[in-house]
């Protein structure tokens, strides 16, 4: 499976960080008695979130993916077979 860098993924980790202060949020929400529509909006807000720090993981393997395909790595394609199926698994 295709590894990553954490320079890679720095900003998925904004993104994940910043989920987990929205999910916070949503908790004190619902233990305050907030209002159904707000607490419904921020949870939408955090899914969001989430899906694209998937998806952006998924397209940074693929990019890698890419560039083993030129340099000739014969793992190349089922790296790619298995991040296009994680791919799915987020749509």
């Amino acid at each position: 499976m295709v590894k990553f860098e954490a320079d890679e993924l720095s900003d998925v980790v904004k993104r994940l960080r910043r989920a987990q202060g929205q999910l916070g949020g949503i908790i004190q929400m619902i233990e305050s008695g907030r209002d159904c529509k707000d607490v419904i909006t921020q949870l939408a807000a955090a899914s969001r979130a989430l899906d694209r720090a998937g998806f952006k993981i998924i397209a940074t393997g693929m990019d890698k993916c890419l560039a083993e395909e030129r340099a000739g790595s014969p793992e190349a394609e089922a790296n790619r077979a298995q991040l296009e199926k994680l791919f799915l698994s987020l749509a």
